[in-house]
């Protein structure tokens, strides 16, 4: 029967919008319904061939009665009642085919709503078999499943909202049932210290729907362990419509492993390379070793190494860092030297002499006796550690230094293998720890030095003299910085401030020389403190011409009687001597100020100035170690000097002049000196 057959006494339902013609070589099945129950109008010559060559106007359940069951006549009747599209997806048919039999086919099946242009609704159904598709896609989904049943592979498919409708290979490898795995229960097997960040990820990606979802964990397996794992899903979609989620999960223990000890190997070598002592390295190692590894980590470096030593005699060691997780920072023993008593501490002393690591599980809190570093005990106890390690660190076959590490809580016990990853980190970090090292040890002996030529101020009835030295952060702690003051024949004190161009050695001779020329000039002559300046400046330059630049200032103290004190000084291109009255107004003493050290013949006269020092006033001469910051402009410097010098001024000389060295500039890489005197208070006012 053509399209343009029409049944007696009723009007058929015009096409939708097209010719009928229009559908007529469509490679899929086109027909029209229209009325209430579902009259044919129109089919084209691939649907008469599947399903029946009835004629028009013929209701669609008898017209098509391979097709058309209850769910799919109850659809169509949705779509035309409120004009919603609908699709079947893989709806089965069976297709009853002249000479062949019944076969079931697959089809998807597209109701849509028609309208004639005199309003009768109808609908539109195209379908297209897809048996073939199907068949392909349940093969592979069979292939898959048989290939995880043949693995390790742990699956898992969720609903829409992310909850497990159904898992396989779970409850083997974590000793849980089905039921207890079923909805959110397979997120109570992470660690509980990796959940809360598996359900964060997987609550975002069940919002955020993206194409892939994948993140690494820790699964507790049924004999207690735990092994990192990574847990991979897409979405299925049907139609445009999230279906499901279906999930892989596999052990990536072994790689896990290896990619974290490559990581923390590169991370030891990148910081300790760009450490500037070894106490910086050591304090940057701690922080690799911590969390990665352990909740709490210790270095302690040995100025000496105990080599083959006696068992008897106490070791010294140096903390250089004390490191531990967020939280847990508490009772933390400070940074300093710290004695160990061979016997009270056996398991500390044995793994520096005999230079192989020692390794304890215990009850939470209670450690070995001997087994912890001693100022450690506090925080064990609180932190209610379970395990440690000590790890001697070897530089060129010295014991140079020794690692603790802890752990506590729901962390498992310091295994072997971790052991072995901090002695790597170590070992990878030789060459950069050896040259820290050297480093040290260099600056120990040059900072030995250098104190030994910064001699204790003279005590001088009616003025309190004090002085301070820091050596700089960044280099072989030397450098030209020095201070003095002593007792000229006359009975007068005298104060010296300088500052030799440099940071090494060189410097710190040069230092030396003007020092010790200084105070011979000076005690050989009453001559003013200018001439003896340009006395100075000339018996630098004959004995050494190259000799690098320098600046200082010298005073002479003299008493003037009623509490009252007199300083006659010269300045060679140093910053301004700092007065602060008692009563905290204070004044840059700039009457005085010549070239520096080197810069000028030596033969050109230098000049002198007076200031009067009133009772309990405080005179303060520094290095620019004290004031200066990089990219900031010398007068905002010296502002700040003074506001903290006189916010300072009631407290003890002693105070004062810590207080000064303590808050200086942690953005400078000079040396730092000072020396400050403090005038008695008037007796009169008391």
């Amino acid at each position: 029967m053509t399209s343009s057959a029409r049944p007696r006494g009723r009007r058929a339902a015009p096409s939708p919008g097209l010719p009928a013609q229009a559908f007529d070589a469509a490679p899929f099945t086109v027909a029209a319904t229209w009325d209430a129950d579902h009259r044919l109008a129109y089919a084209n010559p691939r649907h008469r061939g599947l399903f029946g060559d009835a004629p028009l106007g013929t209701p669609f359940a008898r017209a098509c009665p391979d097709l058309a069951g209850d769910e799919f006549l109850s659809r169509m009747d949705a779509v035309q009642r409120t004009g919603e599209p609908y699709v079947f997806t893989a709806l089965p048919v069976v297709l009853h085919v002249p000479g062949e039999g019944p076969a079931e086919k697959l089809f998807t099946c597209s109701l849509s709503p028609a309208v004639a242009p005199d309003g009768l609704r109808g609908v539109l159904v195209v379908s297209s078999e897809v048996t073939g598709q199907i068949e392909a896609q349940r093969r592979i989904l069979h292939r898959f499943q048989r290939l995880v049943g043949a693995s390790e592979q742990k699956t898992l498919v969720a609903d829409p909202a992310g909850r497990a409708l159904d898992v396989s290979g779970w409850e083997h490898v974590t000793g849980r049932t089905r039921a207890e795995l079923i909805g959110d229960g397979w997120l109570d097997t992470a660690h509980p210290e990796d959940r809360p960040a598996l359900e964060k990820a997987w609550r975002d990606a069940v919002r955020d729907v993206p194409e892939r979802f994948e993140h690494v964990y820790r699964l507790r397996y049924r004999d207690g362990s735990y092994r990192h794992c990574r847990i991979g899903a897409v979405p299925l979609r049907e139609d445009g419509t999230l279906v499901e989620w279906v999930a892989g999960c596999s052990d990536i223990e072994e790689e896990w492993l290896e990619e974290r000890r490559a990581t923390l190997l590169a991370r030891a070598a990148a910081v300790v390379g760009d450490a500037s002592s070894a106490e910086e390295s050591f304090a940057a190692l701690s922080h690799v070793v911590v969390p990665a590894l352990a909740d709490q980590c210790g270095i302690y470096l040995l100025p000496e190494s105990p080599g083959d030593g006696s068992k008897t005699e106490a070791l010294t060691v140096q903390r250089v860092a004390a490191t531990a997780r967020r939280g847990l920072e508490a009772r933390l023993p400070p940074l300093r030297d710290e004695h160990v008593d061979p016997h009270a501490h056996s398991a500390f002393t044995h793994a520096a002499l005999a230079r192989v690591p020692a390794r304890a599980t215990f009850p939470p809190g209670q450690a070995p006796p001997g087994f912890a570093p001693p100022a450690l005990a506090p925080w064990i106890v609180k932190a209610q550690a379970h395990s440690g390690v000590l790890v001697p660190v070897l530089v060129d076959g010295t014991v140079a230094a020794m690692v603790s590490a802890f752990v506590c809580g729901v962390r498992e016990a310091i295994s072997d293998q971790d052991t072995e990853l901090i002695r790597d980190i170590l070992e990878h970090a030789h060459g950069p720890l050896r040259n820290a090292l050297e480093l040290h040890r260099t600056r120990r002996v040059a900072n030995a030095l250098q104190h030994s030529l910064l001699t204790s101020p003279p005590h001088v009835p009616g003025l309190q003299i004090s002085a301070r030295y820091r050596a700089s952060a960044t280099t072989a702690q030397v450098g030209g910085d020095w201070y003095d003051s002593f007792l000229l024949p006359d009975g007068v004190a005298s104060l010296v401030i300088g500052d030799v161009a440099g940071h090494d050695l060189a410097a710190a001779v040069t230092m030396s020389r003007m020092r010790n020329m200084l105070r011979g000039l000076a005690v050989d002559r009453t001559e003013p403190p200018g001439d003896i300046v340009r006395r100075l400046d000339l018996a630098a330059q004959c004995l050494g011409p190259e000799e690098t630049t320098a600046t200082c200032v010298f005073g002479r103290v003299e008493p003037m009687g009623d509490g009252h004190w007199r300083l006659n000084y010269a300045v060679a291109g140093h910053p301004p001597p700092l007065v602060v009255e008692a009563d905290g107004s204070s004044r840059f003493l700039e009457a005085s100020h010549g070239p520096l050290l080197g810069g000028v013949s030596p033969e050109i006269p230098r000049g002198n100035a007076l200031e009067r020092l009133s009772p309990d006033c405080t005179l303060l001469l520094y290095t620019d170690g004290l004031v200066e910051r990089p990219g900031e402009d010398i007068d905002t410097s010296l502002e700040r000097l003074r506001e903290r010098a006189e916010t300072l001024v009631t407290a003890p000389l002693e105070d004062f002049c810590d207080e000064l060295v303590d808050r200086h500039n942690p953005g400078t890489s000079d040396d730092i000196a000072l020396i400050a005197l403090r005038t008695a208070p008037d007796p009169r006012g008391a």
